[in-house]
């Protein structure tokens, strides 16, 4: 973090270095052109006066001597312009310098075009070339004379003449220059300070951020945020402590699937052992005794191991469906079910086993015998067929196992209830978890616990509501609410 303390300061300074050069460069010269523009403004019409002066002497001769003395008379003993008189081709025929010495321009003739744009009143500042400083342009005042019958010539006045140009740079070179670089100091280190400041306390926050990470990164899953201010290094935070917070639940809903997958492998491995060493058994006595075991044992045998190969066969194809349900491979074929013919067949279908167990199997239709259901009639009666097997083995004999059915408004409840054991509260919130088991001894040989879980996800396929209600000693009912079609 102090690396990118170090970029963003570097980058700053020389960012603030280069903009207080820029601001310098031209505010200089902004000023310059105010100067320029203000002074050219306020001399306008000066060489228009020189002329109305001078006219009169360029009628029948030039003589330089003789305009020098007059134009000596006119700008007083401090002069600051520099006077030329120009040919209408622009040829110096007369210079008279502000500091009054004889002096020889480099270039003999001046560019008479910004003279023009000057005299036909374009917008200023209008500058031109300084025949004593070539250089450099300046602001002029110029206006057409005529001298000796010669029309077009011009009076030409440099209003920053060379002694003016002289001047103004010893000054810029003395106070006004270190006046301005020591403000332009004062403000850079104080800008400076202020902004490396403001990228510390940034940056602190960023690194508090970047330890944080980097504990929880180690296993410190705990680790959190403190969220303070209002800004997007705050939004940041607050993002990142809600993503800690869903990688924990997901890590406890990882280990919570990691434990079912462990209950799965043991449940499954005693459902597999049993029937496959049953079946191993009898068919080595089978082949051990030969031909000296009866047929009434032999057909006992077969009988067993038929018994137990189909119990196989049943659980693996639970296993299966479980997964295509949770791949949601499965589509649904929906058409109307009529929920009295679903009762019956279930009843036909059950009635036999809870016989056999001893268990009375009680079955109420519906009010309205017409109503009907939209759903998939092989699933539809997979789910239910697993809730009644469930309460039929979870009853003991003499007990009452009753399906149901009843309209409540526009929708159509099924109902299964036993008078079995009963399930306590805790266990009731987990009963359709993937192989849970209320019986941990598993004594009475019910299976993996695939079936309610198998249930539920075909309910939640057809969006019907599946609940429980359960009292120990006392028994439990499975409601499936789903929406009716009235026949």
């Amino acid at each position: 973090m102090r690396r990118f303390y170090f970029k963003i300061a570097l980058i700053f300074s020389v960012i603030l270095i280069l903009f207080a050069l820029a601001v310098a460069y031209i505010s200089t010269n902004a000023s310059s052109n105010v100067v320029q523009e203000a002074m050219q403004d306020a001399n306008r019409d000066l060489a228009g006066s020189l002329v109305e002066e001078f006219q009169p002497m360029f009628e029948d001769r030039f003589d330089e001597d003789e305009i020098e003395k007059r134009l000596t008379e006119l700008s007083g003993i401090n002069p600051q312009f520099d006077f030329y008189v120009l040919g209408n081709d622009g040829k110096i025929k007369s210079i008279i310098p502000a500091s009054r010495d004889k002096v020889e321009p480099e270039n003999q003739f001046v560019d008479t075009e910004p003279l023009d744009r000057f005299i036909a009143n374009a917008s200023l500042p209008i500058l031109a070339e300084d025949p004593l400083n070539p250089s450099k342009k300046k602001p002029f005042s110029a206006s057409h004379v005529s001298i000796v019958g010669s029309e077009g010539c011009y009076i030409y006045v440099v209003l920053e003449g060379e002694k003016y140009t002289q001047a103004a740079s010893m000054v810029s070179n003395s106070y006004i220059t270190r006046s301005s670089l020591t403000i332009m100091a004062l403000v850079l280190t104080l800008t400076l300070t202020v902004g490396l400041f403001v990228f510390y306390v940034l940056t602190r926050r960023l690194n508090k951020i970047k330890t944080s990470v980097s504990n929880f990164e180690r296993g410190q899953l705990s680790e959190r945020i403190d969220v303070e201010g209002n800004d997007e290094l705050t939004d940041l935070a607050h993002c990142f402590n809600r993503m800690a917070d869903t990688l924990v639940e997901n890590m406890e809903e990882i280990k919570k699937a990691d434990k079912l997958r462990r209950e799965l492998i043991a449940n499954v491995s005693h459902d597999l052992r049993s029937p496959l060493a049953s079946i191993q058994g009898y068919l080595e006595t089978i082949m051990m005794r030969g031909d000296n075991i009866s047929e009434e044992e032999f057909k006992k045998y077969i009988n067993t191991v038929l018994g137990n190969t189909t119990k196989l066969n049943d659980m693996i194809n639970d296993l299966f469906d479980l997964a295509k349900l949770e791949a949601e491979n499965v589509q649904p074929n929906l058409e109307s079910v009529s929920v009295a013919e679903l009762v019956q067949d279930l009843s036909l279908q059950f009635q036999p086993i809870a016989g056999k167990k001893g268990v009375v199997l009680e079955v109420q239709f519906p009010e309205n015998p017409n109503a009907l259901i939209i759903a998939d009639m092989g699933l539809m009666n997979r789910a239910i067929t697993n809730l009644l097997d469930n309460a039929i083995k979870h009853t003991p004999e003499g007990g009452k196992v009753t399906i149901s059915s009843i309209q409540n408004g526009e929708d159509v409840v099924i109902e299964v209830s036993d008078t079995g054991a009963g399930i306590s509260k805790e266990d009731i919130p987990l009963i359709f978890d993937r192989f849970y088991q209320v019986d941990k001894s598993r004594s009475n040989g019910t299976g993996a616990g695939l079936g309610l879980s198998i249930a539920q996800k075909i309910f939640a396929l057809h969006n019907a509501d599946l609940s429980v209600e359960s009292l120990l000693q006392k028994g439990t009912t499975f409601r499936v609410s789903m929406p009716s079609q009235l026949g």
